[in-house]
């Protein structure tokens, strides 16, 4: 998703979109072209290509927050009215949208992955360690399972596995040991809760566990990957490119950490072999120096584009 500035108070939420001079440059939109976005979020990317495939073209955009589909939907529909179509779903779900929509194929696929800086930016949805709230951490808030229930339910070596396979944070077991400690006393509820115990195993290890992100960046970012299935999700979504993606169309996804980018990398090299996908950045496109300064969100993105083979 679009990461976004500041926000302001209201529904209205300022946003800067990552990496659009590439991804306009490599996805080429046309007239009368189909583009599937399938993290839509406030509508950043969208504003940038929408006008490429008028007049006749179609944009399908997809999230599973509701508020900032909402948002979007005041946003873009009023941009080209007829031309655009928001659905509160799943990515890895695009299949049964375009079935819905009566879709065979798409132009451009397009997945920005990622929490955005509006849901970051609201406590109450307890994605950030930086001000107190629920501990929730859920993209689609109709689900059940939230961040607080797994720090509260899974043993103690299941809570290590977590942080270290989707975090990749090497004193797991140390501040799952820790969480369990504090369990006994009662429920870890708050991000500032959580975040205070994996300070204190941090404090503990000294000059040792010192870094130059907060002690508790990697896991938040695996309960929050574990608690919406992102990577998996990701996964599905590859599984099905090839069968709805036109001849001679393009895939661009953005990431934010080494493992979706794996799970991309993985995915392009093998459908390069198969003679299904030319990579058009046989390297990660970054941000440059200029809007690395101008929104410094994006300076952990990283875009991949390939074009699909026909035949």
């Amino acid at each position: 998703m679009e990461r976004r500035g500041t926000t302001v108070d209201g529904p209205q939420h300022e946003h800067t979109p990552v990496l659009v001079e590439p991804v306009l440059r490599l996805l080429s939109p046309q007239p009368g072209q189909v583009i599937l976005d399938g993290t839509v979020g406030l509508g950043g990317h969208a504003r940038a290509l929408i006008p490429h495939v008028l007049p006749g073209g179609r944009y399908i955009g997809l999230d599973l927050d509701e508020s900032l589909l909402a948002e979007a939907r005041g946003r873009l529909e009023t941009l080209a009215p007829g031309c655009v179509e928001l659905r509160h779903a799943n990515f890895a779900e695009f299949p049964a949208v375009l079935a819905e929509l009566g879709l065979r194929w798409v132009d451009h696929m397009l997945l920005d992955l990622g929490v955005n800086s509006a849901q970051l930016a609201d406590p109450a949805r307890g994605f950030s360690f930086e001000r107190d709230g629920p501990l929730d951490m859920r993209y689609d808030r109709s689900q059940q399972c939230r961040a607080l229930d797994l720090v509260n339910a899974l043993p103690e070596n299941e809570l290590a596995d977590l942080f270290y396979r989707h975090g990749q944070e090497g004193a797991s077991r140390k501040i799952a040991r820790r969480i369990c400690q504090l369990r006994h006393s009662g429920r870890i509820t708050t991000t500032l809760a959580l975040a205070r115990a994996v300070e204190s195993v941090y404090a503990a290890l000294g000059e040792k566990g010192r870094g130059r992100i907060h002690p508790a960046t990697r896991v938040f970012q695996a309960l929050r990957i574990a608690v919406n299935d992102e990577l998996e999700n990701l996964r599905r979504f590859l599984d099905h490119v090839l069968e709805y993606l036109r001849p001679g169309g393009c895939l661009a996804v953005i990431s934010f950490h080494s493992l979706e980018d794996g799970i991309v990398k993985d995915f392009l090299r093998q459908a390069r072999a198969a003679g299904a996908m030319e990579e058009l950045t046989r390297r990660p496109v970054v941000a440059d120096p200029r809007e690395r300064a101008a929104n410094p969100r994006s300076r952990s993105a990283k875009l991949r584009v390939a074009r699909r083979v026909a035949g």
